[in-house]
């Protein structure tokens, strides 16, 4: 499975924001040069952020994105449902004993191991990534 290159930067600036001492706006333009993409683009990540209650934005000369929860809070699920939705990986299309999409076994057995999955990564924080990065220094 593969999620977006937007996931990928989501969680990126999620980490960058929660580094940033005394929890100050960090502007779109600077989080975009620290991953070498266009503003605009990162503008639209960080919207999603936005909506789904974990950064805010302030406007103005002074403003800026900053996280809303704390690092401890935020979990790799939260950040990876905003940017791609909690859609299933598999929606089973097939008839089975003309009982349409219904107990496909198949379908049962990816939706546990995307149970599993979710449940890991509700586990992993952005916290625990910047503790790692500290043991790494």
């Amino acid at each position: 499975m593969k999620y977006s290159k937007a996931t990928n930067y989501a969680l990126h600036s999620m980490v960058h924001l929660a580094m940033e001492s005394n929890n100050e706006a960090v502007r779109v333009e600077d989080l975009a040069k620290h991953q070498r993409i266009s503003p605009t683009y990162l503008s639209k990540i960080l919207t999603k952020l936005a909506k789904a209650g974990l950064i805010t934005s302030t406007p103005g000369v002074k403003g800026g994105y900053r996280l809303l929860l704390s690092p401890e809070k935020c979990t790799f699920l939260d950040i990876i449902q905003a940017i791609e939705g909690q859609e299933s990986l598999l929606n089973c299309t097939m008839s089975h004993d003309g009982k349409w999409n219904r107990d496909c076994l198949i379908e049962r057995a990816v939706a546990d191991a995307e149970d599993k999955m979710k449940d890991e990564l509700a586990h992993k924080t952005i916290a625990g990534i910047l503790n790692q990065m500290h043991e790494r220094n």
